[in-house]
């Protein structure tokens, strides 16, 4: 029996959830960042972060590596590219939208979720799209080598990992120029389309319109992962992040 520790806000578990159900797999789902599922996430992952999938006895922490493990263990409607370049590629599309795109988007997006008693940071969202535009570049100067709308065939690492990201560009307030982007908006467009991605955006609507109402999720203090300081840090809102840190709002892994 699989079992995925997910969280319908995490684009890291719905990045999971997407590829076990493109693969489909029955799984069960435990919404792990809730309080009251709190002691179970540790028992699996000391650093209490989702996702996490039990599949018997195999414990698999970390997206990219359940990913990996899916298609190791369930080769069938493979989630990788057959060909080794394209699926370097992909992995590349992968890494950058868990590590950089990820990143952007959950620090400027703090204001719409969590609990706060001040304005969002001026200047932050502008730091946002300027450097959101060198990734749809990079990602456009990939597409370039492959034919439209789904470059790799099938949907891949790369669809899973870049979606919840994309999806939420339009709902921030960032801006996909169509013209500027032609191969990307079009990628966008197809995953739009696909029931898959359909089902997941459904799924998190639904989970956004219930997590102001619930005292079971933490909403006060903000977990902060290692990528997401670092584009804060570097894009010089530094003051902000520390004074969250002196004001007791900041939680670690544990």
């Amino acid at each position: 029996m699989l079992t995925l520790f997910s969280n319908g806000f995490s684009p890291f578990a719905r990045k999971v959830a997407m590829a076990l159900e493109y693969k489909e797999l029955v799984f069960e789902t435990v919404d792990a960042l809730s309080h009251d599922q709190h002691q179970r996430l540790l028992a699996v992952n000391p650093r209490a972060e989702v996702p996490v999938l039990l599949d018997d006895d195999i414990c698999v922490v970390n997206s990219s590596d359940i990913l990996a493990f899916l298609d190791q263990k369930y080769p069938a409607r493979p989630i990788y590219p057959a060909e080794l370049k394209a699926r370097v590629e992909a992995r590349a599309l992968e890494r950058l939208a868990d590590v950089r795109m990820d990143a952007i988007l959950l620090d400027c997006s703090i204001w719409t979720w969590a609990e706060r008693d001040d304005a969002p940071l001026p200047g932050l969202k502008e730091a946002g799209q300027k450097d959101l535009e060198q990734l749809f570049a990079r990602i456009e100067a990939v597409l370039s080598n492959y034919s439209a709308p789904l470059p790799f065939g099938h949907n891949t690492i790369a669809e899973f990992a870049l979606w919840p990201h994309l999806a939420a560009l339009r709902p921030m307030g960032f801006v996909l120029d169509a013209t500027k982007y032609p191969r990307l908006t079009e990628w966008l467009l197809a995953m739009r389309r696909d029931p898959v991605f359909v089902a997941d955006l459904r799924r998190t609507a639904d989970f956004m319109k219930t997590i102001g109402t619930t005292s079971n999720f933490e909403r006060r203090k903000i977990f902060w992962r290692g990528d997401r300081i670092e584009w804060l840090l570097a894009r010089g809102f530094h003051q902000w992040f520390f004074d969250e840190i002196q004001a007791g709002r900041v939680l670690w892994p544990e």
